[in-house]
Parts: C-alpha cells; structure tokens; sequence
C-alpha cells in the first residue's frame, strides 16, 4: 500500500499559475473546433431509433452511436479501427468520442445572448458605452443606431427611430449607416 502511494504521488506533477484567462471564441475558433455543421433540428429517426443525418445526433459529425461500428454496419470491429466509411460517412472508433466532439450551427443573422445584455453591469453595454436601454431597443429592432456618421449631422451611436431613419435617408442617402439588431451591437 505504501508503494502505490509512493507511486501516485511521484505521478501526480503540480503546476504552478499566475492567472486565467477566460475569452469569448471567435466563430472562426468555433467552426475549428468543429467536427461539422449540424442542419436540420431533427435528433432520431422514430422508425430506426438511429440519429439523423445532419441533425442533432448526427453519428457523422460526433461519433458512432456503438463501439468500433459505422452507422450502417458496412464496417465493424476493431480491425477496421479510423476507418471513414463511405456509405455512411461516420468514423469507426469508440462511442466516446461523442461526449468529447463538438458541431456548430451557421446562422443567418448575428444574434446576442441575454446573459450579455441582462447581466448587471450589462457586458454589451459596458463595451459600446451605450444604455442598456438603448441596446435592448436595436437589438429587438425597434430602433436603428447610427455606426457611422460620415458628412451628416448624425452622430455615432445616435438612436434613431424608424421614421427618423427615413428621413435622414431621404436628407443624406448613403452618406450614413445605420444598423439594427445584433449585427449593429458589434464594437467597430
């Protein structure tokens, strides 16, 4: 018993640290981290209670659902072990992999999470120096927020209502730009 104990603490190897960094990943480091893009909202099939392709289950994208076996069973056992089959297109290795791989979902539009904007001190608000108020009125597209001003006498990150965007678009035409919804709320 004292050997062993000897032995774990001979394994256990500490490190020591100043700091952590915790950051928001880029959609850029997203989609690296990605083992693919998942496309429909559908996770098993009723009649096969196999996951769905492109779907929330997808074998492909996170693993096989048993250990050493493709999706549609072309190819099974150990033999075959980082094999990608070309039927199904899931990799034959342990089911395990599931819990460790990651997909991302491609959307249309930006989109901001409301623990960003409800939080107190509101994070987005703090970044753009803007109400929170304010943001909550672009971002729910009630209102447009002026990014740039250019030869006008509209100022950066002026608010401005659908009327008013009318008219200083009928006044100025291209000359300004103005934005709503989340793709506004991002720091220039």
């Amino acid at each position: 018993m004292k050997d062993l104990l000897k032995f774990l603490k001979a394994q256990t190897k500490t490190e020591e640290f100043d700091a952590i960094k915790i950051a928001l990943a880029s959609p850029d480091m997203i989609r690296s981290w990605s083992f693919g893009e998942v496309k429909k909202p559908e996770t098993i099939n009723y009649r096969t209670f196999k996951p769905e392709r492109d779907g929330l289950f997808c074998a492909r994208i996170f693993g096989p659902v048993k250990d050493y076996e493709c999706l549609c069973g072309k190819y099974k056992r150990l033999k075959h072990r980082g094999v990608i089959c070309e039927k199904c297109g899931v990799e034959v290795t342990q089911t395990k992999v599931r819990r460790e791989r990651m997909g991302h979902i491609e959307l249309a539009s930006p989109t901001a999470h409301i623990w960003f904007l409800k939080s107190l001190p509101s994070r987005i608000g703090l970044l753009l120096d803007m109400p929170l108020r304010d943001i909550e009125r672009v971002l729910y597209f009630e209102s447009y927020v002026v990014i740039e001003g250019g030869m006008t006498n509209l100022e950066r990150q002026q608010i401005l209502t659908e009327e008013q965007y009318l008219d200083a678009l009928e006044e100025f035409g291209d000359e300004f730009d103005a934005k709503m919804g989340a793709e506004a709320s991002r720091p220039c």
